[in-house]
């Protein structure tokens, strides 16, 4: 695991991974994969496996709690699907988790790459 030195420019980066990542949360929906992984593997030099590992403890506390709740005042929250979702996400972690970790890193770089790229093309040109 690697143990991340503190010092002011490293708390600075972190900060403005964490500020980007909630403005993009607030604003589109995305922060953790898509904006979390990349910054702490290319900015703060982790691995593929620790960046996806730091940003999945991110989600553990409440951090887009503020975001939901005015989402939710003006009736953009589907509930009962949150709910749904939040169970299988968690199992679904709980797998996606245990193949991840035994697979090589780069490996993962690259099915991470992947999946952004394809995602982006869809968004991009999909309907």
């Amino acid at each position: 695991m690697k143990n991340t030195e503190f010092n002011m420019t490293t708390i600075i980066i972190l900060l403005c991974i964490g500020l980007l990542a909630g403005i993009l949360s607030g604003l589109v929906g995305i922060g953790g994969g898509v904006v979390i992984v990349p910054a702490l593997v290319y900015f703060m030099s982790m691995s593929q496996h620790q960046g996806q590992g730091t940003s999945l403890a991110v989600l553990l506390l409440p951090v887009g709690i503020l975001a939901v709740y005015n989402y939710y005042q003006a009736g953009h929250v589907d509930v009962k699907s949150s709910l749904i979702i939040a169970i299988t996400f968690v199992i679904g972690g709980y797998i996606g988790s245990k193949i991840a970790i035994s697979m090589d890193q780069n490996m993962l770089k690259k099915v991470f790459g992947i999946f952004m790229l394809l995602l982006s093309i869809k968004m991009i040109f999909g309907k």
